[in-house]
């Protein structure tokens, strides 16, 4: 019986006879499975192909510890947020939108292998996003460890022209594999047992296909009380400014400008601060001389008023100018 194997096939194939590390082997086996039609004709095929890939993950699991520790993207910017879902929902394609980065973007599954970093602009700052090979149960995930254990939070792209509930039960399940909890609210210093907790953002993609409405309010019951959930389009550009300000929101994070006496403050270089920090924690990041030897500073923005005297412990405000005093 025919096969009728697709192009694409092959050129996974293709990628595969190439590939020189057994993670990209199973890559790209995992990609021919996946664009396999499922029919009488294929069984046999479908057959060997899982039986090399579990050849191969076997013989990668056990290099696997040493490969996480040693792969980390440095974190550049405000933020690092990891861009995490399942196969063909859009992560790519979301990256390459709202940052410089060029991972590769195409119709068919598993076309990141590499984790791609890149800056995403909100307003005065940059917000590191990396794209991340998509999460596959039972499958060897050689990048992802290291980056989700640094980074500050997740977005996880669900496609809602599929069923996104399944797709969450799916990422939630992968994440807990590698002892991370998804959360709204903790971070790393909650921690219960061996379990890292991080904050993540739900986004819905492809909300512009005729499906989506519907499978979004289903996402939005569940999860809207637990967690951010916001629906966009990648590829049309739907939702992009709003989900901008949801990661802002959801990174807890306030901007704080300095300024010397007598002069303006420059308003296009904020000190980036965890909301709750105090003055003491801004003079801190402005240079260790200034914390070790602060006597006062004043305020606009925060203070009862503009310029008002302020001490260490004056807790800041998203937007505040200070002038500090040695």
């Amino acid at each position: 019986m025919p096969t009728n194997l697709p192009p694409q096939y092959f050129e996974a194939e293709n990628r595969f006879r190439q590939a020189k590390t057994a993670p990209e082997k199973i890559a790209a086996l995992e990609e021919m499975l996946a664009i396999m039609p499922k029919h009488k004709g294929t069984d046999h095929l479908r057959a060997d192909l899982r039986r090399r890939i579990a050849k191969l993950t076997q013989a990668a699991d056990k290099k696997a510890a040493t490969q996480r520790a040693s792969i980390t993207i440095q974190k550049e910017g405000a933020a690092q947020v990891l861009v995490i879902g399942l196969p063909n929902a859009g992560k790519s394609q979301l990256v390459t939108t709202l940052t410089n980065a060029s991972p590769t973007v195409a119709d068919y599954p598993f076309t990141t292998h590499t984790a791609t970093p890149g800056m995403m602009e909100f307003e005065n700052i940059q917000i590191q996003l990396i794209d991340t090979p998509p999460l596959v149960p039972n499958f060897t995930q050689p990048l992802l460890p290291p980056n989700l254990i640094r980074a500050d939070a997740l977005l996880a792209v669900v496609d809602l022209s599929d069923d996104p509930l399944a797709q969450m039960e799916t990422i939630t399940t992968e994440l807990v594999n590698m002892r991370i909890m998804i959360d709204a609210r903790q971070t790393d210093e909650e921690q219960s047992g061996n379990l890292r907790y991080k904050k993540t953002l739900i986004i819905g993609n492809k909300i512009d296909l005729d499906e989506a409405p519907a499978n979004y309010r289903l996402l939005q019951e569940l999860y809207q009380d637990e967690l951010p959930v916001v629906a966009i389009s990648a590829k049309k550009g739907i939702g992009l400014e709003e989900l901008k300000h949801k990661i802002f929101q959801m990174l807890d994070i306030i901007r704080v400008y300095t300024k010397t006496p007598g002069e303006k403050p420059d308003l296009n270089d904020p000190i980036v601060l965890e909301r709750g920090s105090t003055l003491e924690d801004a003079a801190a990041e402005v240079h260790k001389d200034f914390h070790a030897n602060l006597k006062y500073a004043r305020v606009w923005g925060s203070g009862k008023h503009d310029g008002v005297m302020v001490k260490r412990d004056h807790i800041l405000q998203d937007g505040d100018i200070i002038e500090l005093h040695a």
